[in-house]
């Protein structure tokens, strides 16, 4: 049975270490950290986003901005807000929550942000330090699973690392962050061949695609550690039939309900083959706010 690599505590230690590091400036006589966070439209799981940020804000005593926008609005009114929010020398840093409605182009708008209150670490900048590996915004959820990693004593070096999905926000900031600690890493997508062959190689897999229960108990090499970055939500119950073979109580939840979240592993059957793994829901999603935590108070030291 795998070890539970508990999300939730790890991001509460992390919460606490930035609330420490809010009240170490106070008593210097300096001011809060300042977050502005930009949501248009009303995306109902956006504003659950949304919602838990600005409380793990008030949580750390970092000040929150709430700027929302109708969704209707055009790039040039989201520019003219980020430009804006880039001359505020009372903002240390700047979220845009995405997606964006149809018609705004996302990548765009987090290009207009300044790369010192990019706390996301999703500006080109950001990510061509990261590429050098030089001081600047890491992007959160992959800092959030190195600083977890790490706290469990989860060997990298020389370890021989498989990371499946290729995205800017998680795949391709991961892979380059285990480089950094001296991990052998592969970047696997739906055009892998073999993917769950090359899976099975992996002593630390990590599954950051967005397709639920994507990787099966077969594909996991006997003692790994697996990193479920994943959180998707399923209701249709012919799909939980395959994935949740292995958790009856997840089944009952989505047929009772309607619907139940999940990561891109199954964790049911990955429990019985893995040597420790992160839950969905309670794994990774609490380290990503944790990380933007850190880093807007270490954009208000910069």
């Amino acid at each position: 049975m795998a070890t539970i690599l508990d999300g939730k505590a790890h991001a509460e230690q992390m919460l606490a270490e930035v609330r420490a590091g809010v009240e170490a400036r106070l008593a210097q006589g300096l001011r809060a950290p300042c977050l502005a966070v930009v949501l248009v439209g009303e995306d109902p799981a956006s504003q659950v986003y949304v919602r838990g940020k600005v409380k793990a804000c008030a949580d750390t005593g970092i000040r929150s901005l709430e700027h929302k926008l109708p969704v209707d609005t055009d790039q040039a009114r989201l520019e003219a807000l980020i430009e804006q929010l880039n001359s505020d020398a009372g903002v240390d840093g700047i979220l845009v929550q995405l997606p964006l409605p149809k018609g705004l182009d996302a990548k765009a708008a987090l290009h207009r942000i300044a790369p010192a209150k990019d706390v996301d670490g999703f500006h080109p900048v950001n990510q061509g330090l990261l590429l050098e590996g030089l001081p600047g915004h890491r992007p959160c959820t992959p800092s959030a699973v190195m600083h977890m990693l790490k706290a469990y004593g989860v060997p990298l070096k020389g370890t021989r690392a498989v990371v499946l999905g290729r995205s800017e926000i998680v795949g391709k900031p991961m892979a380059l962050l285990l480089l950094e600690e001296h991990a052998t890493v592969t970047i696997a997508h739906s055009r892998t061949v073999d993917l769950p062959g090359l899976c099975r190689e992996a002593d630390l897999l990590v599954a950051a695609v967005g397709r639920p229960g994507l990787v099966e108990g077969s594909w996991i090499k006997p003692g790994a550690v697996v990193v479920d970055v994943g959180i998707n939500r399923v209701e249709d119950v012919a799909l939980g039939e395959r994935i949740f073979a292995a958790e009856p109580r997840k089944l009952e939840t989505l047929k009772t309900k309607g619907g139940v979240l999940c990561g891109d592993v199954r964790y049911g059957e990955a429990l019985e083959v893995a040597g420790a793994i992160t839950p969905v829901p309670g794994g990774v999603g609490p380290l990503t706010i944790a990380g933007l935590m850190q880093n807007t108070l270490r954009a208000s030291q910069l």
